[in-house]
């Protein structure tokens, strides 16, 4: 298909993004949607860990249509996140999920010095989670876990890349930098394929071992964390320029593609054998188009044209596949996505960060190359 039927399609889409969200905004308002059921979007806590992306995917609309609504509405959930970030305890290693849609994306849209501050104080909460013997960012506070790093962390340091560039200061830089050679050293493997949780010893810095968390087991391939690996690594060769980052996610773009079913909708985990009512993820799939759309930023021209076209042909797969726009009924986009199989959470369902990757990436198909991360 050619780059101009590419865009049309994009746009049609686009479009069909506003009209949903316009209509769902006015039930859902200012909360904290995370899962649909029955065709609805259930609330969270506040200090849930997907909370940024609703008023992400709002903030993507305003930036084109300057929607006040939707404005006042993303400015109010980022304002009900004050009370977790001021309560320090209950935050985790997903403050960039939380704050880079949030405050990062009111910051750079309209330099509210407010939101500057708010994600400046994340950013410098993420930094306190750095374990400088093991060089990896601490993902949760359970005693029992305070040697584990996962695979979604790589997600969360564009907040850090932000801060640097944002304060001139490049510890933040340098902190983001190590977690990440730390995940190329010890999470990603050499096919691209990763782990979801590593384990190390908090004293010493050891790696004890993997663990399987998301996936089917610990060297399995959760399908969500092989995206987290390639979309993460591509904002760090975004941010930093360095090849060894981009090479990462570029091995892990291919095996994705690899093990893609031919309808674009990957399993929970690449490497789980089939079984009945197994759990599908539409979201795995978005963010990994969104990041490869990333990576065809930073290759040569030719290189960027098969990553385009895998990214869009997988975007387009699962709209045939996935996509409620026939559907009022329903207030998620896209259908099929799997929270956590293992435990039966949520399996083949609309979440809300599919719904936010899939707007993301046709805003990147329609040449929108700013970002909230």
């Amino acid at each position: 298909m050619q780059d101009a039927e590419q865009l049309q399609w994009a746009e049609d889409k686009w479009q069909q993004i506003i009209g949903k969200v316009s209509l769902t905004s006015r039930r859902i308002g200012d909360s904290f949607p995370y899962i649909s059921i029955d065709g609805q979007y259930y609330n969270e806590e506040p200090d849930w860990w997907t909370n940024g992306f609703w008023p992400g995917l709002l903030w993507l609309i305003y930036r084109e249509n300057g929607d006040e609504r939707l404005r006042n509405l993303a400015d109010s959930v980022e304002r009900q996140l004050d009370a977790p970030l001021h309560q320090y305890e209950t935050l985790h290693h997903d403050v960039g999920f939380m704050w880079s849609l949030t405050s990062v994306a009111q910051y750079k849209l309209l330099g509210n010095p407010d939101s500057r501050r708010r994600a400046l104080t994340a950013a410098s909460h993420l930094m306190g989670r750095y374990n400088a013997k093991g060089h990896f960012i601490r993902a949760w506070n359970q005693p029992e876990r305070v040697g584990w790093a996962i695979i979604d962390c790589l997600m969360n340091l564009g907040l850090l890349y932000w801060a640097s560039e944002v304060t001139g200061d490049p510890r933040y830089r340098h902190l983001a930098m190590e977690h990440s050679d730390m995940a190329l050293r010890d999470i990603i493997r050499p096919d691209g394929s990763s782990n979801h949780i590593v384990s190390f010893d908090p004293e010493t810095g050891q790696r004890l071992g993997a663990i399987s968390g998301q996936g089917y087991a610990a060297d399995s391939a959760w399908s969500r964390g092989t995206a987290w690996a390639l979309y993460g690594m591509a904002l760090g060769a975004r941010y930093t320029g360095e090849n060894r980052y981009l090479d990462s996610a570029r091995r892990t773009a291919q095996m994705f593609l690899d093990h893609l079913p031919e309808d674009g909708l990957p399993p929970y985990d690449f490497r789980a054998p089939h079984e009945e009512g197994m759990g599908m993820d539409s979201s795995a799939a978005v963010c990994a188009a969104s990041g490869m759309l990333e990576i065809a930023r930073l290759v040569p021209a030719a290189d960027a044209r098969y990553y385009r076209d895998a990214a869009f042909g997988m975007l387009k797969k699962l709209d045939e596949r996935c996509g409620t726009w026939d559907d009022d009924g329903e207030e998620g986009l896209l259908r099929m996505g799997t929270a956590n199989f293992p435990k039966r959470a949520f399996v083949n369902v609309p979440m809300i960060y599919g719904d936010y990757f899939f707007a993301e990436a046709i805003c990147k198909l329609r040449g929108h190359e700013e970002l909230f991360w």
